[in-house]
Formats: C-alpha cells, sequence, structure tokens
C-alpha cells in the first residue's frame, strides 16, 4: 500500500496531464511554478515528484516550494475527529448551530465513549454555536495567519476582527458612492486641483502597492495583508474619509478641488478593491462593479484587471509631512478632549507656542480645516515671550498646543494625565540611554541608527521638561 500510494503520488505533476501522450495539457500546464504543501510530506511526496518528473520528462517538476504550517485548534491541538475538534471550514463561512455542531462532532465516532467528553468541550467553547463570518473574512483570517512554516493556532476572535474589517470596506464604499454617484469625478481626465490630503492618500497608496506586491512576491501572505489592512483601515478610513468631509459637504468650495478629491476618493478605492481581491474575492467584486464606472474602469470583472502598479512619481513627501502634522495635532486635542472630560461638541480656543515657521505656514494652510474637525472656537499662535494662560497641553514635535483650562479643568484630573505622561517620558529616556549606554550596541550599529536614538531621548527630555514644567504650575492651583 505504501509503494503504490506515494510512487503513483510522485507521478502527479504530469500523470494527471495525460502523459506519457503529448497531449496540450501537458504542454501548457508543466513544469508548474509553485507548490503548495505541508512540512510533514517533503520526504513523502515533494521529493519523489521531483525525482519521477525528471526520470520521466527530464523537466523539473516546479520552481518553488511554499511549506505552510498545519492549522490548529485554539489550545494549539492537531485537529482530529477523535478529539472532537475538527471545524469545517463551511460552518465558518455559513454559521452553525450549537446543537447541530454537536451531531456533527459527535456521530459516526470509532470510540463512542469519548461523545460525551466532546460535547462538554464544543458547548464550553461554542456556547451559541459557530456565528456566519463570511467566506472573506475567513479566506483574509488564514492569510493573516500564514507565517512560513508556522504552525497555525487557529482563532475565531481573530474572524470575526476581519469580518469587522469586511463591513468596514463596505461603508467606506457607501460613503464614497453617496458623495460622488452623480457627480463629476473626472473620468474623462479633465483638470483636477488635488488638495495635500488627496496627495497624502495618493502617496500612501504607493507604498502600500510595494509593499503589498512585496510581500507577496516572498510568499509573506501575513505582512501583506497586514499592509493592507492598515492602510485600509488607518490611513484611508480613519483619516482621509473624515479628513475631506469639510470640502466635499462645503457648498462654497472650488468646484476643481472638489472634482480632483471626488477623482481620488473613487480611483484609491479602486485600487484597494484589486490589491484585496485575492485575499477577499466577494466583496471587492460587489464593490467593483459598482465604483470601476466611477473611477473610468471598464471591464466584465475585477479578475481580469492589471495588478496595482505604484509609481514613484506620485509618492508625496511634503504631503505626507503636512498630514501626518495634522493628524499629531488633531489626535493631541482629542487626548486633551478625553481626559478633560470635554465634550467633543464643545468648541474650544486653542493657542500655540513655539510655533515655527513651518508651523504657522501649515496653521494657515489647513485652518479651515482644523476649525471643522477639531471643533475650535479660535486659534492664536503666542508671541515670542507671552505668558499662556493655565492650559492643558500637547506636543506636535517642539509646538506646544495649548488649550486654556478656565471653566474647563478638573485640576485633579489633569494632574494625573501629566504624571502619567511624564513617567511614560521618563520610561522612554531610560530605555534609550540604557541602549546607548550598551558598548555591544554602540559598537554594533550604524552611525545612523546611533543619531535617530539619540536624537530620539533629546526629544523625549524636553517633552518630560516642558511637562513638568506645566504640572508645577497647575499644582499651585
Amino acid at each position: 500500500d505504501v509503494l503504490d500510494t506515494w510512487f503513483s503520488s510522485g507521478l502527479w505533476t504530469f500523470g494527471t496531464l495525460g502523459w506519457p501522450e503529448n497531449t496540450e495539457e501537458l504542454a501548457t500546464f508543466h513544469p508548474s511554478s509553485v507548490l503548495v504543501t505541508g512540512f510533514d510530506i517533503i520526504f513523502f511526496w515533494v521529493a519523489r515528484m521531483i525525482m519521477l518528473t525528471l526520470k520521466f520528462t527530464g523537466e523539473v517538476p516546479f520552481k518553488q516550494v511554499y511549506v505552510h504550517g498545519l492549522v490548529r485548534d485554539g489550545q494549539g491541538q492537531k485537529m482530529s475527529k477523535s478529539k472532537g475538534n475538527v471545524l469545517d471550514p463551511l460552518d465558518i463561512v455559513d454559521g452553525i448551530t450549537l446543537d447541530e455542531l454537536l451531531e456533527k462532532r459527535t456521530s459516526g465516532m470509532m470510540q463512542p465513549k469519548l461523545a460525551e467528553k466532546i460535547a462538554k468541550q464544543t458547548k464550553a467553547e461554542f456556547p451559541e454555536g459557530i456565528a456566519s463570518y463570511g467566506t472573506d473574512a475567513l479566506r483574509f483570517t488564514f492569510c493573516s495567519l500564514a507565517s512560513t512554516g508556522r504552525d497555525i493556532k487557529f482563532d475565531m476572535g481573530r474572524v470575526e476582527g476581519y469580518r469587522n474589517f469586511c463591513n468596514k470596506l463596505w461603508n467606506a464604499a457607501n460613503f464614497v458612492f453617496e458623495n460622488t454617484e452623480g457627480k463629476d469625478t473626472g473620468i474623462n481626465d479633465e483638470a483636477v486641483e488635488l488638495s495635500p490630503v488627496d496627495q497624502w492618500i495618493i502617496s500612501s497608496l504607493q507604498r502600500t502597492e510595494q509593499e503589498v506586491t512585496r510581500q507577496l512576491d516572498a510568499f509573506r501572505f501575513d505582512l501583506a495583508t497586514q499592509a493592507l489592512y492598515e492602510f485600509v483601515w488607518d490611513e484611508y478610513c480613519a483619516w482621509y474619509l473624515e479628513l475631506v468631509k469639510p470640502l466635499l459637504w462645503d457648498e462654497n468650495a472650488s468646484a476643481e478641488r472638489q472634482r480632483g478629491t471626488r477623482r481620488t476618493l473613487v480611483r484609491v478605492l479602486e485600487s484597494i478593491l484589486r490589491l484585496a481581491h485575492p485575499f477577499m474575492p466577494f466583496i471587492t467584486e460587489e464593490i467593483w462593479q459598482r465604483v470601476a464606472p466611477l473611477a473610468g474602469k471598464h471591464g466584465e470583472t475585477i479578475m481580469l484587471q492589471p495588478w496595482p502598479q505604484a509609481e514613484e512619481s506620485k509618492i508625496n513627501l511634503d504631503a505626507e509631512a503636512d498630514v501626518e502634522w495634522i493628524k499629531a495635532l488633531m489626535l493631541g486635542i482629542r487626548q486633551i478632549r478625553g481626559e478633560m472630560n470635554i465634550s467633543m461638541a464643545k468648541r474650544i480656543n486653542v493657542l500655540f507656542k513655539h510655533a515655527s515657521a513651518q508651523d504657522q505656514a501649515r496653521l494657515q494652510a489647513h485652518a479651515p480645516l482644523l476649525d471643522k474637525l477639531a471643533k475650535l472656537e479660535s486659534i492664536r499662535i503666542l508671541a515670542d515671550g507671552e505668558e499662556a494662560p493655565l492650559s492643558a497641553t500637547a506636543l506636535v514635535g517642539e509646538l506646544e498646543v495649548l488649550v486654556p483650562m478656565a471653566g474647563l479643568i478638573d485640576v485633579a484630573a489633569e494632574l494625573a494625565r501629566l504624571d502619567k505622561e511624564i513617567a511614560r517620558l521618563e520610561g522612554e529616556v531610560k530605555r534609550v540611554a540604557n541602549k546607548l549606554d550598551n558598548p555591544g550596541f554602540v559598537s554594533k550599529a550604524p552611525a545612523d541608527v546611533i543619531e535617530k536614538e539619540q536624537a530620539k531621548m533629546a526629544e523625549a527630555e524636553q517633552a518630560r521638561a516642558i511637562l513638568a514644567e506645566q504640572r508645577a504650575r497647575i499644582a499651585t492651583l
């Protein structure tokens, strides 16, 4: 049995294509490019396929072997019917009730005496059965867990998280459709004016296309999905869609700039769908059918569209720096609001201290955007030497963002917030100092790495000194 099984399996690459006849299938599909296999049969099967294919065809059957791990249960145990821990992918896709799952796991067992134990374990792990998560969420989960050669400990929580990602993409697409369908999206390459925010997301897309392609070429599906996830969730959805709302909804805004933003919305979404299609084929096809005409794309299916190619010329370092500054500023203001328990609907006054010429230029360029998204009553830059009123502070590089606390502050809460941040900065200073005091690190690390660590420590020390001064002032209240 063993000889027959593995000998015949060794003929698989060409025996399935009509060999020994010179068939059209053999000429078309042999040799192949990639073999996907588990590590446990490299000798039994993979080696035999190579030897027998060389012997009978004179060709190497495949150029690369992708070795994946085994999918294990949540406790790291190999799935088997006798253990009652097998998960049918279709049950995760479609969902299954607890009663149906119990029936499936305990019927037709070779060891019926284990049925009670398996039923107990199943009820504990899936008290409500298994929800329906859909194919795309499950595919994305497996790709996200696929570190080369490592066994996968399956986690249903990850599937739920990626179902939420599917929902996020669907909702983002609906926002795009609401703001672009029936409107001018520049599909005929009309002249458009791109805002710094548009230029930033286009630039970030190029980097994402580069990274996803690079990781797929290296068979690092986990890192490819991570790059895609972070761009879609953290950049496109969390920031870009928010940053463009004031422009899209401003009746007095430039028509050219609105057209540029609408074009950017649909073109970036369409590129996202092509990047995500190998991992999430169904939702991307559904959305693409609707977004393609808005983006000036043609074809019956996303499956036949070209893979996105990054364009170096669209990487815009200035736009990236501007938007990172806006994000840091808004996060600082949101942090103050959250920790001071100031309603997001309440407009606040904001002061800026130690504003560089670049900070001032950015404030002037983006004041309307900041005003609408951060709900600001007023913005003012303190003059050199001007004493600021007692304020809650956030730092954006060397720029101090001050929210005057008159009528807003809970002194005890602000002191606690500052203590926490000062402690964090002290920990950072200590961590970097220990690294720089380590002769092994200093002797081996490149000069630019050491310089970066030194700059990091100097920045943390400066921030700590500013917040300590702020704390001393508040403590006198």
